[in-house]
């Protein structure tokens, strides 16, 4: 514990030298974290106390839910859209004969336009049966994800990248996909460019597949409209559609991770679709895995004002008002029960949060228990690369905001533990 306040200190004293620590309404003082109350997720709007399963998920998890729809992330259609899957290459052969890769792509229509989307797919060779599956998207195209000349430029691209700059370039994000050992570990992987959804550009949800569906209203003001976050949300469910067609998929095996914005939008998703098994937050911070009530690090009114297209309008009230919300994050956590969560800090990440990210998951921990499940077992934090994996899971490690090997690395350990899988020698 020494250990990690020692070097949490020491990169205090690197934002302030920075400049972040100085940007307005940011703090990185956890003596400046507010006195705050977190809402009981096991205490009803009404009052009532659950005190079992049916009493959760009949009234309480319904009553969890909806302050999501209704105030943070829109709220998800009801109305289906029309897709086709077209396989586009298919090599036995990849990664020197240890996996089958296919790249297939996706067309959303309403009849009178379509939104494109390519899924990149790796399958180890060397299975037997049906094999578990990571699902996760990829920030700038699944050729920045490979050296691989094969693999082609998202639909997308052309929208958002900006020209000629070198991190639009091929492998360019490669060292957030580990592929060799994923593949190695018996995982498959499905990525996709998340820009290919909702492109993460002011202006341009015209071409997101949020435009196809009949409630579409770009002049809306609706308080509940959702917006990017419940976009992405809903694309990661549509790649399970695809994946529930495909006779090599162990369904019941199927894991979300998702970094950063993305790792909001793979909480997000877990809530709605059970289909993901474990659902697995990198870095994830505010609107995410964090507390908002810590008003630590990035905070609900810095969010909206930089990311007024991520959330639906009704959160903007509780910037600089996070005492009023009525939920907070461990809540979202929550809903995931019983299937398995796990969340991932950086030391070096003090925009995130990491403390508010671990109380996050030490706090869904009461509806775990209601299962007859482990949460954390502990508030306090472990020292980094020391992580916590019950029913739940936590770790924090050395570095800053990415995604690296070691976190890939205990993702698979989480995932082989639920998933029962024997680590090959």
């Amino acid at each position: 514990m020494r250990t990690y306040i020692l070097i949490l200190s020491l990169l205090l004293i690197a934002c302030i030298v920075k400049g972040q620590a100085i940007i307005e309404g940011i703090s990185y003082d956890e003596s400046k974290v507010p006195n705050y109350v977190l809402p009981d997720v096991l205490t009803c709007n009404d009052g009532s106390k659950v005190t079992t399963v049916t009493e959760w998920e009949k009234k309480r998890r319904p009553e969890v839910l909806e302050y999501f729809y209704s105030q943070e992330y829109g709220r998800t259609p009801k109305e289906t859209i029309a897709v086709t899957y077209e396989k586009l290459t298919e090599n036995p052969n990849d990664m020197g004969g240890r996996a089958t890769s296919k790249q297939v792509r996706f067309k959303f229509t309403n009849g009178k336009n379509v939104v494109e989307a390519i899924l990149l797919v790796y399958i180890p060779n060397k299975r037997k049966g049906k094999v578990p599956v990571f699902v996760g998207y990829n920030f700038k195209g699944n050729h920045s994800t490979t050296l691989d000349t094969t693999v082609l430029y998202s639909p997308s691209f052309s929208l958002v990248k900006a020209p000629d700059h070198p991190d639009w370039q091929r492998g360019n994000q490669m060292n957030r996909w580990c592929y060799d050992k994923i593949i190695d570990r018996g995982y498959a992987v499905a990525t996709m460019c998340y820009h290919d959804i909702f492109p993460d550009k002011l202006g341009l949800i015209k071409h997101s597949v949020s435009s196809l569906f009949p409630t579409y209203d770009p002049n809306s003001t609706a308080l509940d409209e959702w917006k990017a976050i419940g976009v992405w949300a809903w694309g990661s469910s549509r790649i399970v559609d695809y994946l529930e067609t495909q006779d090599w998929v162990d369904l019941e095996k199927i894991a979300i991770m998702g970094h950063s914005r993305q790792g909001k939008a793979a909480l997000w998703a877990g809530a709605q679709d059970t289909r993901f098994k474990v659902v697995i937050s990198n870095d994830s911070g505010c609107g995410g895995a964090a507390l908002s009530k810590r008003v630590y690090g990035e905070n609900i009114a810095r969010i909206v004002k930089i990311f007024p297209h991520w959330f639906c309008p009704a959160f903007e009230q509780y910037a600089d008002n996070e005492d009023k919300l009525p939920f907070d994050q461990h809540e979202l956590l929550a809903l995931i029960a019983p299937r398995h969560v796990y969340v991932a800090s950086a030391v070096g990440d003090l925009w995130a949060d990491p403390k508010g990210e671990f109380l996050s998951v030490y706090h869904a921990g009461p509806v775990y228990e209601l299962y007859g499940l482990s949460g954390l077992g502990t508030n306090i934090m472990p020292d980094i690369h020391q992580p916590i994996m019950t029913d739940v899971g936590y770790h924090i490690r050395a570095g800053e905001h990415d995604v690296t090997d070691y976190d890939w690395e205990r993702f698979m350990d989480f995932c082989d533990m639920h998933f029962k899988i024997v680590k090959r020698k």
